[in-house]
This record gives C-alpha cells, structure tokens and sequence, in this order.
C-alpha cells in the first residue's frame, strides 16, 4: 500500500465567486449611497471581474462590497486580487481577478517550510499548480497541515485528497 499522502491546493469554487458577483450587483443597484453613481459589478472573462463608478471614491465603496460579499459566501481575501481605481472616459474602472494555483515560487516556499520542520519520512513534491505531501505516518501529515495552517505564505490554501 502506498503511503498516506494529501495535496495542498488554492482553489476556489467559481459558482460560490458567480453568487458572491450577483450579490454585490444587487446591493449595488438597491443600496440608497450608491444610487445615481453607475456604479456595477460585472465578469470580464473566466477568473476576471470589472467594477465601476462614476467616482473613485464609490468605486473603492463599490469594491469593499465585492470583498464583503466573497468572505460571506466563505471565500478567502488572499484569493481575490483587485487594481486600483483609474479614470477611463468619464467612470472609474477596476479590475480584479481570482487567483487559482500555488504559483512555483510558493510552491517551493511551501515545501521548504515543510523540509525545514525535519519530520522523518515526509517529503513535499511540486505537481503543477499544487503540492502533494506524503509521509509514513499520518500523525506527521497532521503535523504538516497545522504547520501550514500556522504560517501565512500568501495565498489560500487547501488540504485535499487526504488519504
């Protein structure tokens, strides 16, 4: 049998994304401070989304409500990566994006934390845009998931396939 192993993983469910969107347009369309503003929330493609004002001032108010929503429906603020407010004709434009993968560099941070914590018989591999950890015993794999859960590395991560 092969050993126990589980992968680390940053992704984020884009139905939960869609629902978070729809929520903000509609306390954007009913909210009384954002009347008369223009401002919206739409997708700009697959993992971007346009937020818009006629002021920067109800742009970044506009922006603040995406965020809220997205931490209601249980989606982490390290996933969500926002431009600054800028003038394009006579509205303020933002774009922000959902961030999906364990980029290299974290990759490797991540797995150096778990080189570093010298646990016998666990070992880290890069897999593409995740991190499979597998060990001998799994009170180690354990210890890896509350190591990782104790550090901030960036990016939010999730322990999936624990077997």
């Amino acid at each position: 049998m092969a050993d126990p192993s589980f992968d680390v993983v940053s992704k984020v469910d884009r139905q939960e994304v869609d629902n978070a969107l729809n929520q903000a347009a509609k306390e954007l369309s009913t909210r009384f401070d954002f009347r008369g503003t223009g401002a919206k929330v739409s997708w700009a493609g697959d993992e971007a989304m346009t937020i818009e004002a006629q002021t920067g001032e109800r742009c970044r108010a506009a922006i603040d409500v995406v965020k809220s929503k997205l931490v209601k429906r249980g989606i982490s603020l390290k996933s969500f990566e926002v431009d600054e407010p800028a003038v394009s004709g006579k509205v303020y434009r933002s774009t922000g994006r959902i961030l999906q993968g364990i980029s290299q560099d974290k990759a490797k941070e991540i797995a150096k934390a778990v080189r570093d914590e010298k646990l016998k018989g666990v070992q880290a591999q890069i897999q593409g845009d995740q991190l499979r950890v597998s060990g001998k015993k799994r009170d180690d794999l354990q210890a890896v998931i509350a190591l990782l859960k104790s550090h901030d590395f960036g990016v939010a991560l999730q322990f999936t396939n624990y077997r």
